[in-house]
């Protein structure tokens, strides 16, 4: 039997992309999804197809950088079913450019929808699952929160910090029965590299640098997270690329750090930049 079978989840950033195939998936196999997205109509389309395929949801619009509606999405769950089984912290948002061309407010909204959204999320289910006695919580990082990358230094900052997180929450959290894990994709099929803001960057160029043969789909994405969940793996890592580029950053990660200025000068060089 599904380890998810019966039991509740809270799943954020789960109006497309990673969060709509978690959610789909976990309804599939018998959870109670607590869904949101700062899209009320994405959300909403979400649901409905859960809905219409007999899956049990609750959905609402959020705001992960808001702490205290962060806070209600929890509460509101607990009271309703008396628990909450996981939380899947994934909504994030990506910029890209060169680091010399982001305001501060571009650094801001990087770091409080990435990461305060993930420390919110984590620190309100943190206690109650203590208390609990059970609970696991699923922070969606990157490879980029293993490796560093140019072009998306904002969110590379986020994620270094999101892998911080749960590797120090995953410590405390073993003596009461609280899991924690962190997601590590490579290339995942979703809209962010079209919903993005984009400085300074060529969009076409720059997605024609990423040959569809080394992502997967949301939903196979999805599958490999819940699996990862069921193993209480504390690092998820997601496709094949991101296992060897990890893999290759712990043998050697000035050998990865010159690699990427490569990468970095010949996208410039072919007008990426």
């Amino acid at each position: 039997m599904s380890i998810f079978n019966g039991k509740v989840a809270i799943v954020t950033g789960a109006g497309s992309g990673i969060g709509k195939g978690l959610a789909e998936e976990l309804a599939r196999r018998g959870t109670h999804v607590v869904i949101s997205d700062i899209n009320a109509e994405r959300i909403a389309a979400v649901a409905d197809g859960i809905v219409k395929t007999n899956g049990k949801v609750t959905a609402s619009t959020l705001d992960v950088s808001k702490y205290d509606a962060v806070k209600k999405n929890i509460d509101d769950t607990v009271a309703a079913y008396g628990r909450i089984d996981f939380i899947f912290n994934n909504a994030g948002i990506g910029i890209a450019g060169p680091a010399k061309d982001f305001s501060i407010d571009d650094w801001r909204k990087v770091i409080d929808i990435n990461l305060y959204g993930v420390v919110y999320g984590a620190s309100i289910a943190f206690p109650i699952m203590m208390k609990q006695g059970f609970g696991h919580i699923i922070n969606t990082a990157s490879i980029e929160g293993l490796v560093p990358m140019p072009s998306t230094v904002s969110y590379a900052a986020s994620k270094y910090g999101v892998v911080g997180l749960t590797n120090a929450l995953r410590i405390e959290g073993a003596d009461y029965g609280v899991k924690v894990s962190a997601v590590c994709p490579a290339y995942i099929k979703t809209a962010i590299f079209n919903d993005s803001k984009m400085i300074n960057i060529d969009r076409q160029k720059l997605l024609a640098q990423l040959p569809d043969w080394i992502g997967i789909t949301p939903e196979e994405c999805a599958n490999v997270i819940l699996r990862g969940v069921e193993r209480n793996k504390a690092f998820i890592v997601v496709t094949l690329l991101a296992k060897f580029i990890w893999a290759l950053h712990r043998i050697s990660p000035n050998f990865v750090i010159w690699i990427m200025k490569i990468a970095w000068r010949d996208a410039k060089k072919k007008g990426v930049f």
